[in-house]
């Protein structure tokens, strides 16, 4: 393949290039393979979580495809923050500040070796978005790969998840379940290898992939553990080199309508609410504006077709065994919730992948949209006098939908969690957590911990809660994040004080507190942020930087910026 248009060129071509050349030579390269494309394999793979464990093999494979299709794979890793075990406590300010440093990292690998293509593995939380983030900002040929979810547990006949361990806490608190119980839960809730199997972040942004045109159609279904992932972990390593020769480039797959279309399948699943946040942070590394209120647009057009937990009955495996993520975007298609001229990694439009797919009609885990669990999406933004800047809340699954009670503040997570295991909160309260936002927590930690153990002491439905913090995808109940400004920049939650009433309405889209903008502005001159703790290192350096939930809590200015693009300089 001609590489005078390619990256590599710079660090395999000419005379001068003899140096670079001769560490090719030292890891048992030969002539032709320095002289073909070099391909970056990049996956999380490591030994914090059963997410991460099961993709090195996949990379292995993808290496081999790689080869036998014309390239040279050159394998790295990135680092992965685990939710689950960083849960409930400071490790969480690292959840989100490692999507910013999973991007920087395969951006700065990929840069400083010229490598021409990227194939990305991902199984974490954060390492999904972190992964097409890199994809879009260098623009080379690229595709994106799930890990695959894990396989439910089983207990008592029933099949379950993580999310059942985190609920059960709050069981085991309200005595309601015993040590025993718990300890046996615990043992059998996650079987091997895999992300979380319920429709949570991981989930939520792999079908976003689909969605969006950067991984293969029918990729991100497979169990981690299944035999299938055997042959897309090939088909990506020939996929990468075709559209090495061939194109389209990530940027032009990612347009302002394969967005709206990822959009739709948040909405259609009842998806994560961190897709709020990762959905805008991909636009930013495209030069597309596409924030919170532009997302909200697609998910109040578009139905809730997908049954899935946490809000729902079914897993991800289930998903896979009625025909995968396409079936889900065959549903909206032929319902006209897609944009079906969207190009995508295989070289086709959207319509052109999905013209085969049939939805089977004896199964309930996917709905007609003529038939829908709700006619809008299963999240909803909200906005109004305590989130002028928007918040979000996810309703799929949500008995209540319309809340007025008085706050009970908290400054950290750890204090609310506290006073929930201590059960000091009554029915009809709103739990206010504040300083948890993006550049005040900082790191905008998750509150699963909290919001599972009020869920597990049988309240879910009996209180709400509201934060400038976030929330994991496998949150449900009334549970409002992403408030907007956050309180270290002098919002309206920053402001709140016990007893202060505050009304949801998730129907109008609207959370107010009754205040008058008078009673608001005399608090806002007496108020002082609150210091936090990280005073050095990355979460500081990220503090320093990171925009606001809004727009994806990014930390530079994207491709509008830009005076050349990695992939044609």
């Amino acid at each position: 393949m001609d590489k005078r248009t390619l990256p590599s060129r710079h660090a395999t071509e000419g005379p001068e290039r003899a140096p670079h050349r001769s560490f090719f030579y030292a890891m048992g390269l030969g002539e032709q393979d320095i002289a073909n494309p070099l391909v970056g394999v990049v996956s999380s793979w490591n030994e914090a979580a059963p997410c991460n464990i099961g993709l090195k093999w996949q990379a292995e494979r993808a290496k081999a495809a790689v080869k036998a299709a014309g390239g040279t794979p050159r394998e790295f890793t990135t680092i992965t923050v685990t939710d689950v075990t960083a849960m409930g406590h400071r490790g969480m300010k690292a959840s989100l500040v490692s999507r910013e440093i999973i991007a920087d990292s395969v951006e700065l690998t990929v840069r400083g070796h010229c490598y021409d293509a990227l194939i990305g593995i991902a199984g974490c939380d954060k390492t999904l978005p972190g992964l097409m983030m890199a994809m879009l900002r260098l623009d080379v040929a690229s595709v994106f790969l799930y890990g695959g979810s894990i396989m439910p547990g089983q207990y008592h006949g029933k099949d379950v998840s993580v999310l059942d361990v985190f609920e059960a806490v709050g069981a085991h608190a309200a005595g309601r379940m015993s040590t025993e119980e718990l300890t046996a839960l615990e043992k059998v809730a996650c079987p091997g290898s895999g992300a979380c199997g319920g429709h949570y972040t991981a989930n939520t942004m792999a079908y976003v992939a689909e969605a969006i045109g950067l991984a293969l159609p029918g990729s991100s279904s497979p169990p981690n553990t299944h035999d299938d992932r055997v042959a897309w972990a090939d088909a990506v390593g020939t996929a990468v080199m075709r559209l090495v020769r061939d194109g389209p480039r990530p940027r032009q797959i990612v347009t302002r309508e394969a967005l709206e279309n990822a959009a739709a399948i948040v909405a259609a699943t009842g998806g994560s609410t961190n897709a709020a946040l990762h959905l805008p942070s991909l636009a930013n590394e495209a030069g597309i504006t596409f924030d919170l209120f532009d997302i909200d647009a697609v998910f109040r057009r578009t139905p809730l077709i997908a049954d899935l937990k946490p809000g729902g009955q079914y897993l991800a495996s289930d998903v896979h065994n009625v025909g995968g993520v396409p079936v889900i975007l065959k549903a909206l298609l032929d319902g006209g919730y897609l944009h079906g001229d969207c190009l995508t990694v295989t070289g086709k439009t959207m319509a052109e992948n999905l013209a085969d797919v049939v939805v089977p009609p004896d199964q309930q885990v996917v709905r007609p949209v003529s038939a829908p669990l709700s006619p809008t999406g299963g999240l909803v933004a909200l906005r109004g006098s305590l989130a002028p800047d928007g918040a979000i809340v996810k309703v799929a699954g949500c008995k209540i939908r319309h809340f007025s009670g008085p706050a009970l503040v908290f400054e950290s997570e750890e204090e609310c969690m506290a006073a929930v295991m201590a059960k000091r909160y009554t029915p009809g309260d709103v739990l206010v957590i504040r300083n948890e936002g993006p550049a005040g927590g900082p790191g905008m930690r998750e509150m699963l911990s909290t919001t599972s153990a009020v869920y597990g002491q049988g309240m879910g439905e009996a209180v709400a809660l509201v934060t400038d913090g976030r929330f994991s995808g496998a949150t449900r109940g009334l549970c409002v994040g992403h408030v907007g400004p956050e309180a270290v920049l002098g919002g309206p939650i920053a402001l709140l004080r016990d007893g202060d009433v505050i009304t949801i309405d998730a129907d109008a889209g609207t959370i107010d507190v009754a205040l008058s903008d008078e009673e608001l502005n005399a608090r806002r001159a007496e108020y002082v942020p609150r210091q936090h703790d990280f005073q050095s290192g990355a979460i500081w350096r990220y503090a320093q930087t990171v925009g606001p939930a809004r727009y994806g809590a990014v930390v530079h200015p994207g491709a509008r910026a830009e005076t050349h693009v990695y992939a044609t300089s």
